[in-house]
């Protein structure tokens, strides 16, 4: 099993991960996104430190970056892609009509839950899927045993909660004439702190607690996982976290666990992992 981590500084690719997820600018959300020519050196970097890499295009498409995804999708099946992580389906019916060789990855957040529509995007190119946040680690396993598609698992890191094209931020400072001065802002609610990013593609909203799946780390390697991924947002110390999850044995997991956790303050959690969904109406 290999660890993934978005890569947020370009000079941490010879760190202790086995691999990255970048994104590209103008067509990613929710990942640090690079130029074209930043990518072609993330690529050559990789290439020459044995790591693999996947790129994030998931943002929802419009009619305006048609050509250029056409120009990026071109520009990777160039390069040494592992695979394209995709939202908006025009990339999967781009990427066929193209005949492209890079494999697709279905990524699509909080709707990447059950093996049969991965199977259904296994038959259109997509070789792994970017598994929700929101699924538990029974449910988890449950869709590696069924699935055809390998399997990318969430495993640490602040989760995306919600994202929207709407400046909720910008909207809310502009109109009560506040300073808008801040790269990530931050907001309170029954004690917890959430962050949020109001930048040019719209707002993203991330939990407020990090989520650190450390001792579940093995229960997903027996499970035959091919991928764990590790999210790097807002986390300085994640160079040494990444060499904390490769040392990770069955045996010193939950020491491990409670230094990770010592080190973010105790701001950790288990996420969805042993948390239903439940839908209520009121």
């Amino acid at each position: 099993m290999k660890l993934l981590e978005s890569l947020y500084n370009i000079d941490d690719i010879n760190n202790y991960a086995d691999g990255y997820i970048v994104g590209v600018q103008d067509l990613s959300v929710n990942y640090k996104n690079y130029t074209l020519d930043d990518l072609k050196k993330i690529d050559e970097l990789c290439l020459k430190n044995d790591k693999e890499l996947f790129v994030s295009l998931n943002k929802n498409m419009h009619n305006k970056d048609l050509a250029f995804l056409k120009e990026v999708l071109l520009l990777l099946d160039d390069l040494h892609i592992k695979g394209i992580i995709y939202y908006d389906i025009a990339i999967v019916n781009m990427h066929n009509s193209l005949c492209l060789k890079t494999p697709l990855v279905w990524g699509q957040e909080h709707f990447t839950t059950n093996y049969q529509t991965m199977n259904f995007w296994y038959q259109y190119g997509s070789k792994y899927s970017l598994v929700s946040a929101e699924v538990t680690l029974d449910e988890i396993i449950e869709i590696s045993k069924k699935a055809k598609t390998e399997l990318i698992v969430p495993i640490f890191g602040y989760i995306s909660m919600f994202v929207s094209k709407r400046h909720l931020v910008k909207n809310y400072l502009k109109t009560f004439s506040l300073a808008d001065n801040s790269d990530i802002n931050y907001m309170t609610k029954e004690g917890n702190v959430y962050p949020i990013i109001d930048n040019k593609d719209g707002v993203i909203v991330y939990s407020s607690h990090i989520l650190n799946g450390l001792r579940e780390l093995f229960v997903l390697k027996n499970a035959g996982i091919s991928y764990v991924y590790l999210n790097s947002f807002k986390i300085d110390n994640m160079n040494e976290i990444i060499k904390l999850y490769k040392e990770a044995k069955e045996d010193n997991c939950l020491q491990l666990e409670n230094k990770i956790n010592n080190m973010l303050e105790g701001n950790t959690d288990k996420g969805f992992l042993y948390k239903e969904t439940v839908y209520k109406v009121k």
